[in-house]
Protein backbone atom coordinates (compact mmCIF):
# COMPACT_ATOMS: atom_id res chain seq x y z
CA UNK A 1 0.00 0.00 0.00
CA UNK A 2 1.30 3.47 -0.89
CA UNK A 3 1.30 6.27 1.66
CA UNK A 4 -0.78 9.22 0.48
CA UNK A 5 0.35 12.71 1.40
CA UNK A 6 -0.51 16.17 0.07
CA UNK A 7 1.77 17.67 -2.60
CA UNK A 8 3.21 20.18 -0.12
CA UNK A 9 3.89 17.46 2.45
CA UNK A 10 5.66 15.33 -0.15
CA UNK A 11 7.77 18.27 -1.27
CA UNK A 12 8.81 19.03 2.30
CA UNK A 13 9.78 15.41 2.87
CA UNK A 14 11.76 15.28 -0.37
CA UNK A 15 13.58 18.48 0.58
CA UNK A 16 14.63 17.02 3.95
CA UNK A 17 15.93 13.94 2.17
CA UNK A 18 17.71 16.13 -0.39
CA UNK A 19 19.43 18.13 2.36
CA UNK A 20 20.61 14.82 3.79
CA UNK A 21 22.03 13.63 0.48
CA UNK A 22 23.63 17.08 0.09
CA UNK A 23 25.44 16.57 3.40
CA UNK A 24 26.57 13.04 2.60
CA UNK A 25 27.56 14.09 -0.91
CA UNK A 26 29.68 16.97 0.34
CA UNK A 27 31.67 14.61 2.54
CA UNK A 28 31.92 12.00 -0.19
CA UNK A 29 33.34 14.43 -2.75
CA UNK A 30 35.05 17.27 -0.87
CA UNK A 31 38.07 15.15 0.05
CA UNK A 32 38.89 14.82 -3.63
CA UNK A 33 39.32 18.58 -3.94
CA UNK A 34 41.42 18.63 -0.77
CA UNK A 35 43.56 15.67 -1.79
CA UNK A 36 46.91 17.52 -2.00
CA UNK A 37 46.38 19.22 1.39
CA UNK A 38 45.32 15.98 3.10
CA UNK A 39 48.22 14.05 1.59
CA UNK A 40 50.70 16.61 2.90
CA UNK A 41 49.10 16.76 6.35
CA UNK A 42 48.97 12.98 6.76
CA UNK A 43 52.42 12.46 5.20
CA UNK A 44 51.28 10.17 2.39
CA UNK A 45 51.27 10.39 -1.41
CA UNK A 46 48.26 11.69 -3.31
CA UNK A 47 47.52 8.23 -4.72
CA UNK A 48 47.48 6.83 -1.17
CA UNK A 49 45.32 9.70 0.11
CA UNK A 50 42.90 8.92 -2.71
CA UNK A 51 42.26 5.56 -1.09
CA UNK A 52 40.27 7.34 1.61
CA UNK A 53 37.59 7.40 -1.09
CA UNK A 54 38.07 3.67 -1.55
CA UNK A 55 37.59 3.04 2.19
CA UNK A 56 34.37 5.06 2.21
CA UNK A 57 33.00 3.45 -0.95
CA UNK A 58 33.75 -0.17 -0.05
CA UNK A 59 32.36 0.27 3.45
CA UNK A 60 29.17 1.78 2.05
CA UNK A 61 28.82 -1.05 -0.46
CA UNK A 62 29.07 -3.73 2.25
CA UNK A 63 27.11 -1.88 4.93
CA UNK A 64 24.09 -0.91 2.83
CA UNK A 65 22.60 -4.40 2.31
CA UNK A 66 23.51 -5.50 5.84
CA UNK A 67 21.80 -2.48 7.40
CA UNK A 68 18.76 -2.99 5.19
CA UNK A 69 18.54 -6.66 6.18
CA UNK A 70 18.87 -6.13 9.93
CA UNK A 71 16.58 -3.09 10.11
CA UNK A 72 13.95 -4.39 7.71
CA UNK A 73 10.99 -4.00 10.10
CA UNK A 74 12.09 -0.69 11.61
CA UNK A 75 10.42 2.65 11.08
CA UNK A 76 12.54 4.27 8.37
CA UNK A 77 12.86 7.43 10.47
CA UNK A 78 14.91 5.56 13.07
CA UNK A 79 17.25 4.26 10.37
CA UNK A 80 17.65 7.73 8.88
CA UNK A 81 18.30 9.35 12.28
CA UNK A 82 20.69 6.63 13.42
CA UNK A 83 22.58 6.82 10.16
CA UNK A 84 23.00 10.57 10.37
CA UNK A 85 24.13 10.35 14.00
CA UNK A 86 26.79 7.79 13.11
CA UNK A 87 27.82 9.91 10.13
CA UNK A 88 28.31 12.90 12.46
CA UNK A 89 30.57 10.88 14.76
CA UNK A 90 32.60 9.83 11.74
CA UNK A 91 33.02 13.45 10.66
CA UNK A 92 34.30 14.38 14.12
CA UNK A 93 36.75 11.46 13.97
CA UNK A 94 38.13 12.68 10.65
CA UNK A 95 38.52 16.20 11.99
CA UNK A 96 40.45 14.94 15.02
CA UNK A 97 42.50 12.19 13.31
CA UNK A 98 46.25 12.78 13.18
CA UNK A 99 47.27 9.79 11.04
CA UNK A 100 46.08 8.16 7.82
CA UNK A 101 44.93 5.07 9.74
CA UNK A 102 42.78 7.08 12.17
CA UNK A 103 41.23 9.19 9.42
CA UNK A 104 40.53 6.05 7.37
CA UNK A 105 38.81 4.42 10.37
CA UNK A 106 36.67 7.53 10.87
CA UNK A 107 35.70 7.51 7.20
CA UNK A 108 34.67 3.89 7.62
CA UNK A 109 32.32 4.93 10.43
CA UNK A 110 30.95 7.85 8.40
CA UNK A 111 30.35 5.51 5.47
CA UNK A 112 28.20 3.18 7.60
CA UNK A 113 26.07 6.16 8.64
CA UNK A 114 25.85 7.40 5.06
CA UNK A 115 24.73 3.96 3.89
CA UNK A 116 21.93 3.90 6.45
CA UNK A 117 20.70 7.35 5.44
CA UNK A 118 21.18 7.58 1.71
CA UNK A 119 19.81 4.23 0.56
CA UNK A 120 16.67 4.81 2.62
CA UNK A 121 16.29 8.33 1.24
CA UNK A 122 15.92 6.98 -2.30
CA UNK A 123 13.59 4.22 -1.17
CA UNK A 124 11.31 6.75 0.53
CA UNK A 125 11.37 9.05 -2.49
CA UNK A 126 10.23 6.23 -4.75
CA UNK A 127 7.68 4.91 -2.27
CA UNK A 128 6.02 8.27 -1.57
CA UNK A 129 5.57 9.18 -5.24
CA UNK A 130 3.06 8.12 -7.87
CA UNK A 131 4.18 6.03 -10.83
CA UNK A 132 4.10 8.92 -13.29
CA UNK A 133 6.12 11.22 -11.00
CA UNK A 134 8.62 8.73 -9.60
CA UNK A 135 11.44 9.90 -11.86
CA UNK A 136 11.02 13.48 -10.67
CA UNK A 137 10.85 12.45 -7.00
CA UNK A 138 14.05 10.43 -7.32
CA UNK A 139 15.77 13.29 -9.14
CA UNK A 140 14.75 15.73 -6.37
CA UNK A 141 16.58 13.66 -3.77
CA UNK A 142 19.48 13.03 -6.15
CA UNK A 143 19.70 16.80 -6.68
CA UNK A 144 21.03 17.05 -3.12
CA UNK A 145 24.14 15.24 -4.30
CA UNK A 146 24.45 17.57 -7.28
CA UNK A 147 24.01 20.71 -5.20
CA UNK A 148 26.77 19.43 -2.93
CA UNK A 149 29.00 19.60 -5.99
CA UNK A 150 27.85 23.12 -6.91
CA UNK A 151 28.00 24.60 -3.41
CA UNK A 152 29.28 22.18 -0.79
CA UNK A 153 32.45 20.95 -2.50
CA UNK A 154 33.75 24.28 -3.85
CA UNK A 155 33.00 26.07 -0.58
CA UNK A 156 34.65 23.19 1.24
CA UNK A 157 37.77 23.45 -0.94
CA UNK A 158 37.97 27.21 -0.38
CA UNK A 159 37.49 26.78 3.37
CA UNK A 160 40.06 24.00 3.36
CA UNK A 161 42.63 26.27 1.75
CA UNK A 162 41.83 29.10 4.14
CA UNK A 163 41.18 27.31 7.44
CA UNK A 164 42.44 23.74 6.90
CA UNK A 165 40.68 20.59 5.80
CA UNK A 166 39.79 19.62 9.36
CA UNK A 167 37.59 22.70 9.70
CA UNK A 168 35.67 21.48 6.66
CA UNK A 169 34.97 18.17 8.39
CA UNK A 170 33.61 20.01 11.44
CA UNK A 171 31.37 22.12 9.20
CA UNK A 172 29.87 19.08 7.51
CA UNK A 173 29.25 17.55 10.93
CA UNK A 174 27.26 20.62 12.00
CA UNK A 175 25.02 20.37 8.91
CA UNK A 176 24.51 16.67 9.65
CA UNK A 177 23.17 17.57 13.10
CA UNK A 178 20.66 19.95 11.49
CA UNK A 179 19.50 17.19 9.14
CA UNK A 180 19.01 14.82 12.06
CA UNK A 181 16.82 17.44 13.74
CA UNK A 182 14.61 17.64 10.63
CA UNK A 183 14.00 13.90 10.34
CA UNK A 184 10.90 13.94 12.63
CA UNK A 185 9.13 15.86 9.83
CA UNK A 186 9.10 12.64 7.81
CA UNK A 187 6.05 10.39 8.33
CA UNK A 188 6.34 6.94 9.81
CA UNK A 189 7.10 4.51 6.98
CA UNK A 190 7.78 0.79 7.06
CA UNK A 191 8.70 -1.39 4.12
CA UNK A 192 8.37 -5.16 3.78
CA UNK A 193 11.25 -6.85 5.57
CA UNK A 194 13.88 -8.50 3.37
CA UNK A 195 16.62 -10.69 4.82
CA UNK A 196 20.17 -10.92 3.58
CA UNK A 197 19.41 -14.14 1.69
CA UNK A 198 16.62 -12.41 -0.23
CA UNK A 199 18.92 -9.54 -1.09
CA UNK A 200 21.57 -11.89 -2.39
CA UNK A 201 18.89 -13.69 -4.41
CA UNK A 202 18.00 -10.41 -6.12
CA UNK A 203 21.61 -9.94 -7.23
CA UNK A 204 21.68 -13.23 -9.15
CA UNK A 205 18.59 -12.42 -11.22
CA UNK A 206 20.05 -11.99 -14.73
CA UNK A 207 18.18 -8.78 -15.56
CA UNK A 208 18.96 -7.20 -12.20
CA UNK A 209 22.59 -8.32 -12.32
CA UNK A 210 23.07 -6.70 -15.71
CA UNK A 211 21.67 -3.37 -14.45
CA UNK A 212 23.95 -3.54 -11.41
CA UNK A 213 27.02 -4.20 -13.57
CA UNK A 214 26.14 -1.15 -15.66
CA UNK A 215 25.95 0.87 -12.44
CA UNK A 216 29.37 -0.40 -11.34
CA UNK A 217 31.09 0.40 -14.63
CA UNK A 218 29.33 3.73 -15.09
CA UNK A 219 30.35 4.89 -11.62
CA UNK A 220 33.83 3.40 -12.01
CA UNK A 221 34.35 5.52 -15.12
CA UNK A 222 33.49 8.77 -13.34
CA UNK A 223 35.46 8.06 -10.16
CA UNK A 224 38.58 6.97 -12.04
CA UNK A 225 38.94 10.58 -13.17
CA UNK A 226 37.05 12.64 -10.59
CA UNK A 227 38.96 11.45 -7.51
CA UNK A 228 42.20 12.63 -9.09
CA UNK A 229 40.83 15.69 -10.88
CA UNK A 230 42.94 18.09 -8.76
CA UNK A 231 46.06 16.31 -10.02
CA UNK A 232 44.91 16.31 -13.65
CA UNK A 233 44.06 20.02 -13.74
CA UNK A 234 46.93 21.14 -11.47
CA UNK A 235 48.89 22.84 -14.31
CA UNK A 236 46.00 25.25 -15.04
CA UNK A 237 43.84 25.15 -11.87
CA UNK A 238 45.10 24.83 -8.32
CA UNK A 239 44.18 26.35 -4.98
CA UNK A 240 41.20 28.68 -5.20
CA UNK A 241 41.01 28.29 -9.00
CA UNK A 242 40.37 24.58 -8.52
CA UNK A 243 37.11 25.54 -6.80
CA UNK A 244 35.84 27.02 -10.07
CA UNK A 245 36.54 23.77 -11.89
CA UNK A 246 34.61 21.92 -9.19
CA UNK A 247 31.80 24.48 -9.46
CA UNK A 248 31.65 23.70 -13.17
CA UNK A 249 31.44 19.99 -12.49
CA UNK A 250 28.72 20.57 -9.92
CA UNK A 251 26.69 22.83 -12.20
CA UNK A 252 26.87 20.21 -14.92
CA UNK A 253 25.84 17.49 -12.51
CA UNK A 254 22.94 19.58 -11.23
CA UNK A 255 21.77 20.22 -14.79
CA UNK A 256 21.99 16.53 -15.64
CA UNK A 257 20.20 15.45 -12.48
CA UNK A 258 17.48 18.06 -12.99
CA UNK A 259 16.83 17.00 -16.57
CA UNK A 260 17.09 13.25 -16.07
CA UNK A 261 13.86 12.89 -14.09
CA UNK A 262 11.60 14.36 -16.78
CA UNK A 263 13.66 12.82 -19.56
CA UNK A 264 13.35 9.37 -18.00
CA UNK A 265 9.60 9.76 -17.50
CA UNK A 266 9.17 10.95 -21.09
CA UNK A 267 11.74 8.96 -23.11
CA UNK A 268 12.29 5.91 -20.94
CA UNK A 269 15.42 4.98 -18.98
CA UNK A 270 17.22 3.08 -21.77
CA UNK A 271 17.63 6.10 -24.07
CA UNK A 272 18.69 8.44 -21.28
CA UNK A 273 21.17 5.88 -19.98
CA UNK A 274 22.76 5.34 -23.40
CA UNK A 275 23.11 9.10 -23.90
CA UNK A 276 24.74 9.45 -20.47
CA UNK A 277 27.32 6.73 -21.02
CA UNK A 278 28.15 7.77 -24.58
CA UNK A 279 28.77 11.34 -23.51
CA UNK A 280 30.83 10.24 -20.52
CA UNK A 281 33.08 8.05 -22.67
CA UNK A 282 33.71 10.84 -25.19
CA UNK A 283 34.41 13.50 -22.57
CA UNK A 284 36.78 11.34 -20.51
CA UNK A 285 38.65 10.27 -23.63
CA UNK A 286 39.63 13.88 -24.40
CA UNK A 287 40.40 15.06 -20.86
CA UNK A 288 44.14 15.34 -21.56
CA UNK A 289 43.45 17.84 -24.34
CA UNK A 290 40.85 19.70 -22.29
CA UNK A 291 43.16 20.34 -19.32
CA UNK A 292 45.75 22.13 -21.44
CA UNK A 293 43.93 25.39 -20.66
CA UNK A 294 41.67 26.69 -17.92
CA UNK A 295 38.67 27.25 -20.26
CA UNK A 296 39.13 23.70 -21.55
CA UNK A 297 39.26 22.32 -18.01
CA UNK A 298 36.10 24.22 -17.10
CA UNK A 299 34.26 22.94 -20.18
CA UNK A 300 35.39 19.40 -19.45
CA UNK A 301 34.14 19.67 -15.87
CA UNK A 302 30.71 20.95 -16.93
CA UNK A 303 30.21 18.25 -19.58
CA UNK A 304 31.53 15.43 -17.39
CA UNK A 305 29.19 16.50 -14.60
CA UNK A 306 26.19 16.78 -16.93
CA UNK A 307 26.61 13.35 -18.51
CA UNK A 308 27.32 11.79 -15.11
CA UNK A 309 24.22 13.43 -13.62
CA UNK A 310 22.04 11.62 -16.16
CA UNK A 311 23.11 8.15 -14.97
CA UNK A 312 21.47 7.50 -11.62
CA UNK A 313 17.74 8.02 -12.11
CA UNK A 314 17.40 5.78 -15.22
CA UNK A 315 19.13 2.97 -13.36
CA UNK A 316 16.85 3.32 -10.35
CA UNK A 317 13.82 3.49 -12.63
CA UNK A 318 14.86 0.29 -14.44
CA UNK A 319 15.13 -1.54 -11.12
CA UNK A 320 11.64 -0.46 -10.06
CA UNK A 321 10.40 -2.05 -13.28
CA UNK A 322 12.37 -5.30 -13.50
CA UNK A 323 12.04 -6.13 -9.80
CA UNK A 324 8.48 -4.99 -8.98
CA UNK A 325 8.18 -7.56 -6.18
CA UNK A 326 11.25 -6.28 -4.30
CA UNK A 327 12.01 -2.76 -5.58
CA UNK A 328 13.31 -1.49 -2.25
CA UNK A 329 15.75 -4.40 -2.07
CA UNK A 330 16.89 -3.78 -5.64
CA UNK A 331 17.44 -0.07 -4.96
CA UNK A 332 19.47 -0.86 -1.86
CA UNK A 333 21.67 -3.27 -3.79
CA UNK A 334 22.07 -0.65 -6.52
CA UNK A 335 23.32 1.76 -3.89
CA UNK A 336 26.00 -0.78 -3.02
CA UNK A 337 26.86 -1.14 -6.71
CA UNK A 338 27.37 2.62 -6.96
CA UNK A 339 29.92 2.55 -4.19
CA UNK A 340 31.60 -0.59 -5.48
CA UNK A 341 32.10 1.32 -8.72
CA UNK A 342 33.39 4.31 -6.77
CA UNK A 343 35.87 2.15 -4.86
CA UNK A 344 37.10 0.41 -7.99
CA UNK A 345 37.36 3.74 -9.79
CA UNK A 346 39.48 5.33 -7.06
CA UNK A 347 41.73 2.25 -7.02
CA UNK A 348 42.02 2.14 -10.81
CA UNK A 349 42.73 5.85 -11.03
CA UNK A 350 45.35 5.59 -8.27
CA UNK A 351 47.11 2.68 -9.95
CA UNK A 352 47.09 4.34 -13.37
CA UNK A 353 48.30 7.61 -11.86
CA UNK A 354 51.15 5.93 -10.00
CA UNK A 355 52.24 3.53 -12.75
CA UNK A 356 51.46 5.28 -16.04
CA UNK A 357 50.99 8.94 -15.13
CA UNK A 358 48.15 11.49 -15.44
CA UNK A 359 47.74 11.26 -19.26
CA UNK A 360 46.31 7.73 -18.98
CA UNK A 361 43.75 8.35 -16.24
CA UNK A 362 41.10 9.78 -18.59
CA UNK A 363 41.35 7.01 -21.20
CA UNK A 364 41.05 4.39 -18.46
CA UNK A 365 37.77 5.97 -17.32
CA UNK A 366 36.52 6.19 -20.91
CA UNK A 367 37.06 2.45 -21.41
CA UNK A 368 34.95 1.74 -18.32
CA UNK A 369 32.13 3.92 -19.70
CA UNK A 370 32.29 2.06 -23.02
CA UNK A 371 32.04 -1.26 -21.18
CA UNK A 372 28.87 -0.05 -19.44
CA UNK A 373 27.47 1.17 -22.76
CA UNK A 374 28.15 -2.20 -24.38
CA UNK A 375 26.00 -3.87 -21.73
CA UNK A 376 23.20 -1.38 -22.38
CA UNK A 377 23.07 -1.80 -26.16
CA UNK A 378 23.14 -5.60 -25.91
CA UNK A 379 19.64 -6.79 -26.91
CA UNK A 380 19.49 -9.02 -23.85
CA UNK A 381 19.79 -5.95 -21.62
CA UNK A 382 16.65 -4.23 -22.88
CA UNK A 383 14.66 -4.83 -19.76
CA UNK A 384 12.60 -1.67 -19.92
CA UNK A 385 10.71 0.42 -22.40
CA UNK A 386 9.41 3.97 -22.03
CA UNK A 387 5.96 2.62 -21.41
CA UNK A 388 6.74 -0.31 -19.13
CA UNK A 389 9.11 1.82 -17.07
CA UNK A 390 6.09 3.63 -15.66
CA UNK A 391 4.20 0.62 -14.39
CA UNK A 392 6.02 -0.52 -11.28
CA UNK A 393 4.81 0.48 -7.85
CA UNK A 394 6.91 -0.30 -4.75
CA UNK A 395 5.10 -2.36 -2.12
CA UNK A 396 5.11 -0.07 0.90
CA UNK A 397 2.79 -0.30 3.83
CA UNK A 398 1.98 2.18 6.51
CA UNK A 399 1.17 1.05 10.06
CA UNK A 400 -1.66 3.53 10.17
Amino acid sequence: MTIRRSSNDRLGILLVLAVGTFTVGTDGFVLNGLLPIIATDLHVTESVAGQLTTVFALTYAVASPLIAAFTGTWDRRWVLAGGMALFTVGMAGQALGTSFAVVAAARLLAAVGAAAFQSNAYVLAGALSSEERRGRALSTVAAGMSVSMVLGVPIGVLAGNWFGWRAVMWGIGVVAVVVAALIPLIPEVRVPAAGLRERLAVIVRPTVARVLVVTVFGTLAAFTVFVYLPVLVAPVASGAVLSWVLVGFGLGQLAGTTLTGRATDRLGPARVLAFSLTGTAVVLAVVDVAVLSLPGALLFAVLAGAFGGLLMVPQQHRLFTIAPDVPTVALGVNGSAIYVGGALGSVLGGVVLAEAGPPWVGPAGALAALAALALCVNPASRTTSPRSARTATPPVRSPR
